[in-house]
């Protein structure tokens, strides 16, 4: 950095001499000599410039990928310069330190959540089998407590049941296939969505520039169409209902596809638990279908955010690449 510093300088430096430089040999009536010096000083100008605009584009990718939660960003100098290469080791050192702290922080803080929606579950079902049971080893098994009993019976039952559907769930969440990546066409995709789903107010637009992605095709299809079901559902009270599934612009080695519904949206003290295994705002949710999806993007080496307004909708952004 201090090399890099002490270059600038140097070529300011050189700007100030070269411009007084040309100034008396124009005085002195040396037309050809001002001309060489003319040129020579363009030159370094030239470069500067260069070199600056390399800072800005640099400066630019790192604010964009930050803007989209890219923590797997590098920096390579497209000048062989010992400056510029020592400035970019720098910053792509910072990053990845920011990026190893931002991804331990953020495992410590899904396993906390996690640890804290399995005791609750655990613990909803257990309690009352356990209370129950107790109830009814205290009791003698006479003909006029039978009805008493079998109701006891029947309860202990369903929760057990709700207790094993909700492991049966924790193992879908625990067994989740590596993706098998192809090549996959967006517009292909986004066609086979659009014969999925013929509701006049679920618009999926068709991009006029494909794009051809590296992914496991049934894992991606089947977030897409958890996410629309989500809108559907998110909508359903809606007079006017409206849901947008569209690829936006974004960089050349990302694609960003977007999920937009008018629903009700989320509130804001559960925006950061719906990715959350097992955490469900709805009355008969299993809270796996966001998990599942966020699960799926993960192993893309992708990603997936939303951005919820409480009455006007949300937006779901799966950002590959």
């Amino acid at each position: 950095m201090k090399r890099y510093s002490l270059i600038v300088m140097l070529h300011i430096a050189g700007i100030v001499l070269l411009s007084i430089g040309i100034y008396l040999l124009i005085e002195a009536r040396l037309w050809f000599s001002a001309l060489m010096a003319s040129f020579i000083l363009t030159a370094v100008a030239i470069h500067l410039y260069r070199m600056q605009m390399v800072q800005v584009r640099m400066m630019r990718h790192l604010a964009e990928s930050l803007r989209y939660d890219d923590m797997m960003l590098s920096f390579r100098s497209p000048y062989r310069n010992r400056s510029m290469e020592d400035m970019v080791n720098e910053l792509s050192d910072a990053m990845t330190n920011f990026r190893t702290r931002v991804l331990e922080r953020n495992e410590m803080e899904a396993w906390q959540k996690l640890i804290r929606v399995l005791t609750h579950e655990i613990m909803n079902s257990i309690t009352p089998i356990i209370s129950l049971s107790e109830t009814l080893s205290e009791r003698e098994m006479t003909e006029k407590n039978y009805p008493v009993m079998r109701q006891g019976m029947q309860t202990i039952h369903r929760r057990s049941k709700g207790l094993l559907e909700f492991v049966e769930n924790y193992r879908k969440l625990t067994r989740l296939p590596a993706p098998v990546r192809r090549p996959v066409s967006i517009r292909e995709l986004l066609q086979d969505l659009k014969k999925l789903f013929s509701e006049e107010y679920i618009h999926i637009e068709l991009p006029e520039t494909d794009r051809t992605l590296q992914i496991d095709r049934i894992q991606i299809e089947q977030v897409l169409i958890n996410l629309i079901k989500n809108a559907k559902e998110a909508c359903s009270k809606k007079e006017e209902p409206l849901i947008e599934i569209r690829m936006v612009p974004a960089f050349s080695w990302q694609c960003l596809i977007t999920i937009r519904d008018n629903g009700g949206g989320i509130m804001p003290e559960v925006q950061d638990k719906i990715f959350v295994p097992f955490f469900t705002t709805k009355t008969s949710g299993s809270g796996i279908g966001l998990s599942l999806c966020k699960q799926i993007m993960n192993r893309h080496g992708g990603n997936i955010t939303v951005q919820s307004t409480v009455g006007q909708g949300s937006c779901f952004t799966l950002q590959f690449g």
